[in-house]
């Protein structure tokens, strides 16, 4: 449960009736972005309101009737998903900034300027964001968002999702030290160990994160990796 000082009211209005609840704003934007969660646990209270600030209770004949059950997780977890919530105006602000920061993530992970082939920095993705005056919402999730402050950005700077092949040759005593950074940054798509003992692949990745793919191989190496972007 969590502490009615922290809690937003979520609302549903249908058929005259209005059907509220308690919850936390972070379980709010999870739910909204498709995560599963206990939303029990997220609750102030496993009670539906009429009006939650008066804890007045809503009418178990009116809830059956409108949500066809009596399970409060569950009628809550439908007003969530389907009504309207009100943010503080600090709940507000740090819900917006969040999804900003992991919008621009997004797109510094997957895309690249067309013309040098290489990431846009974060920094200046989020100033064309701030010069195009994107608007974010805080209770979309960023792969409904991301496509709109791609357009929004295209007339101020060359922007485009894109994936990269980087042909990586390393020793195979280097392969072990390597190997988990290579896969959780991209895909081996296509991998031949040489007569010599070393480790030939063909790593795939989003655009973005071709700088940070080889900053981590050269690290762990201490440069002893052969790498080539591939056409």
């Amino acid at each position: 449960m969590v502490d009615v000082e922290d809690a937003i009211v979520a609302r549903y209005e249908s058929h005259g009736e209005s059907f509220e609840v308690l919850i936390d704003p972070k379980a709010v934007q999870k739910m909204r972005d498709g995560e599963e969660i206990d939303l029990f646990d997220h609750l102030v209270i496993d009670t539906i309101f009429k009006n939650a600030r008066k804890g007045t209770r809503a009418s178990e004949e009116k809830m059956k009737e409108i949500f066809e059950t009596e399970d409060p997780v569950e009628i809550a977890r439908k007003i969530v998903l389907k009504g309207e919530v009100q943010l503080t105006t600090e709940q507000r602000r740090m819900m917006l900034e969040g999804k900003r920061k992991a919008i621009i993530a997004h797109i510094a992970r997957n895309a690249i300027n067309p013309q040098t082939g290489t990431p846009h920095p974060p920094n200046r993705i989020a100033s064309a964001m701030e010069e195009a005056k994107v608007r974010v919402d805080p209770f979309k999730s960023v792969e409904a968002q991301v496509n709109d402050v791609l357009t929004a950005l295209r007339p101020l700077i060359p922007i485009r999702f894109d994936t990269v092949r980087i042909a990586t040759k390393i020793s195979g005593e280097e392969y072990g030290k390597c190997y988990e950074d290579i896969v959780s940054i991209g895909k081996i798509v296509k991998e031949e160990w040489q007569k010599d003992g070393s480790w030939i692949g063909v790593v795939e990745m989003p655009a973005g994160l071709q700088g940070d793919y080889l900053d981590r191989l050269n690290s762990r190496t201490k440069g002893n990796v052969e790498t080539k972007i591939l056409k």
